[in-house]
């Protein structure tokens, strides 16, 4: 369970989630399986990664819900498990369902998450590795099945990230900048970060709608909770509402499709 925790179990459980029904209109149900597996163990090496380059930050914040500041797993024993991950990671993505060409775009994703952690965290171009990563997601099944993605689910991917990216840094923005970490939501700050994030979902829904429309009450209905939350109380429940925005948007376009 350590492990686990030491992951960011909930974004990884819905990100593994989305790739699950991303793939199963396009899948049998245990490729869709496998497909799920492969992005659960990207999302491992993602989330591993970023505890490692992390932990001396979240031990001077005192962050005790993390297993490293805990002291119930130590750091060589996470870098053990990396070593075991990522090969099994490259491994599922090029030799599973995914395919080389859809497993390569997988990769790129993994590539985008380890890249933010190691190095655009802490700069004015923080929001391109999240961009990019969730553009790849739903991409990466259509490619693997020899399909050209929908650009419509490309662009609607790639601005759930780039809001993911804002609106989870939004909790830390003041600790952040105390520690000297500068991204692009803590150079603009809370007030242009919640906004962009706003912006954003109202353009991207229509789109779903549009493509979607017998489920587009479903989709505003979303839309207007995830706003509410992420204006009202945007620290604590602006992260999690556009997740869940995000899994109710791919639930509603997999039903549709399938």
């Amino acid at each position: 369970m350590k492990y686990l925790k030491a992951s960011h179990l909930g974004p990884t459980l819905l990100v593994t989630s989305l790739a699950f029904f991303l793939s199963d209109p396009l899948f049998s149900l245990s490729s869709s399986f496998l497909i799920a597996l492969t992005i659960f163990s990207g999302q491992l090496v993602v989330g591993w990664t970023n505890e490692l380059v992390d932990v001396e930050s979240d031990r001077m914040q005192n962050r005790l819900e993390k297993p490293l500041v805990a002291g119930e797993l130590k750091e060589s024993a996470l870098i053990r498990a990396l070593w075991y991950e990522f090969p099994l990671c490259v491994g599922l993505s090029l030799f599973g369902p995914l395919g080389i060409r859809g497993g390569l775009l997988h990769l790129f994703g993994v590539g985008c998450g380890v890249s933010y952690n190691f190095f655009f965290k802490r700069t004015l171009f923080s929001v391109v590795p999240f961009t990019f990563a969730f553009a790849s997601l739903p991409a990466a099944a259509f490619v693997a099945r020899g399909m050209t993605p929908p650009l419509w689910m490309v662009v609607v991917g790639a601005g759930f990230g780039t809001i993911a990216h804002f609106a989870n840094v939004l909790k830390d923005l003041d600790a952040d900048r105390k520690l000297g970490i500068y991204g692009l939501p803590q150079r603009i700050g809370m007030k242009y970060s919640v906004s962009i994030c706003v912006l954003i979902l109202m353009a991207i829904t229509p789109i779903v709608v549009r493509h979607r429309p017998h489920y587009g009450a479903w989709a505003y209905a979303a839309l207007i909770a995830s706003l509410i939350a992420l204006i009202v109380k945007p620290r604590k429940l602006g992260f999690k509402a556009i997740m869940a925005l995000a899994f109710v948007d791919v639930l509603l376009t997999a039903v549709a499709h399938s």
